[in-house]
């Protein structure tokens, strides 16, 4: 399921542009109170980045490669330069007083937006917003039903036409919110993308992870897709069980043939794929108790 906001208080926090639009700080404010204009490109043109980082016990999880990823993302779009460290500021100060809100925060999320800003103005807009998880108990232990559609682009798309933003974490999620309809439409619950060459590539907010024996395998990140952030902390989790670990040019047959597979995500963890196309295959409920419990847990 596409992230969302989650259940209980929220957090909001605005940073603030001086008219270089060069980042001076950051405020708290009302989370339901009226921040945005309505010509912001976000809203008009999806001209913007974000990216979601979990929050597990009140630590923010994996969030320098959130902030490194943010950055990339910036310069794909050529936004101005993220100052990451007035980002990681309000990060952190999201996380801190939505644990002084909420109480012990098991797990939960902030969500940091980067945008081109009010249209003509050149001074971009940014929040961070934080908030409780909504319960994915069931996708983690169930398991997901997974549907493969067609991307519609060749699996080099990002060497071919970079001018697409292949990799890059837009707010552009139309094409996304519809991937889920088409899954829902399908008696699917998720969707996993394949290149119009026959190449696995990722889900509308996830990355792929297979098994096959003591071997770990994902998509190759130079194929118009996301790097994904819980992806690299599964993959030190495995090699730490013994598994090795690849990232390789996947197929269908390959999904097929593998013994396990997950699609990962910052906030929904670890979900297994219980069935892909109708077919139902294995899941392997005790790793993926594993992965998630390890996750869960992460202090940094």
């Amino acid at each position: 399921m596409p992230t969302g906001a989650g259940a209980g208080p929220a957090v909001l926090a605005m940073l603030d542009f001086d008219d270089a639009g060069v980042v001076t700080g950051h405020r708290l404010v009302p989370a339901e109170s009226p921040q945005l204009a309505v010509m912001d490109l976000s809203a008009t043109r999806g001209d913007g980045i974000f990216e979601t980082i979990s929050l597990g016990g009140g630590h923010a999880q994996a969030l320098e490669p959130h902030l490194t990823r943010f950055a990339a993302s910036a310069a794909l779009l050529e936004l101005p330069a993220p100052d990451l460290g007035a980002w990681r500021a309000a990060v952190l100060a999201v996380a801190a007083e939505l644990t002084s809100t909420a109480g012990t925060v098991e797990e939960g999320f902030v969500k940091i937006v980067l945008t081109r800003g009010i249209e003509g103005a050149n001074v971009p807009t940014g929040w961070a917003y934080g908030a409780v998880s909504p319960d994915h108990t069931a996708a983690r232990t169930s398991g997901l039903r997974v549907v493969l559609l067609d991307r519609g682009y060749r699996h080099d798309i990002a060497q071919t036409a970079p001018w697409l933003l292949a990799g890059a974490k837009t707010l552009s999620y139309a094409v996304n919110r519809a991937a889920f309809r088409e899954a829902a439409r399908r008696g699917a619950d998720d969707a996993l993308f394949v290149s119009s060459d026959g190449y696995l590539l990722e889900g509308p907010v996830s990355t792929l992870v297979m098994t096959t024996g003591t071997h770990m395998v994902t998509p190759r990140t130079d194929l118009g897709i996301l790097a994904g952030t819980t992806q690299a902390d599964i993959f030190r989790f495995a090699e730490q069980c013994g598994y090795e670990t690849s990232y390789e040019l996947l197929t269908p047959r390959d999904l097929a043939d593998a013994d396990a597979a997950w699609l990962v995500s910052s906030v929904r963890h670890a979900a297994p794929i219980r069935a892909v196309d109708g077919v139902e295959r294995t899941v392997d409920g005790a790793f993926s108790n594993a992965v998630n419990d390890f996750l869960r847990t992460r202090t940094e």
